[in-house]
């Protein structure tokens, strides 16, 4: 008995991780399926009928009741990144905030793309070529288009 209480609790872990964790139908999916119905069918084969309904009508109340548990919205909070986007890419209202010749500090590597943060605005910046390492003085040379178009500053 005690290997079909394990056989659907794996059941029940696979399903959670196919929740939760691995986007679409995988092998976690499929072998919780698999482990479930295992578990079911060893308990009517080895224990009899009875055994057998009271097994697969708690297997599938067990298994209703962790599906329900997992798409609950506080379950998917604890699993989502929380995070707020603060910047954006150069438009209209950057290129008036911002001129040629203005300095600012790279927040993210320049690998020729990346973050800076200009006249305290986050916006997207691209460097001339080289790599810019991330809280490098950095001066503005000019736009193309809506993309900041920048350069280290020399001291």
């Amino acid at each position: 008995m005690t290997g079909i209480v394990i056989l659907i609790l794996l059941g029940l872990f696979l399903f959670i991780v196919e929740f939760l964790l691995v986007p679409g139908v995988t092998v976690a999916g499929i072998g919780g399926l698999a482990c479930l119905v295992g578990g079911v069918f060893w308990a009517y084969s080895s224990h009899g009928n009875m055994v057998g309904h009271i097994t697969l009508i708690s297997t599938i109340a067990l298994t209703l009741f962790t599906v329900v548990l997992a798409l609950r919205s506080r379950t998917w909070k604890r699993f989502m990144l929380d995070t707020n986007v603060e910047g954006s890419v150069a438009s209209e209202e950057n290129t008036t905030r911002i001129k040629p010749g203005d300095e600012g500090l790279t927040i993210s590597r320049l690998s020729p793309m990346g973050k800076a943060r200009i006249n305290d605005l986050v916006v997207e910046a691209r460097s001339t070529g080289q790599y810019i390492d991330p809280k490098t003085k950095v001066v503005v040379i000019r736009f193309e288009g809506s993309k900041v178009i920048v350069k280290p500053k020399i001291d």
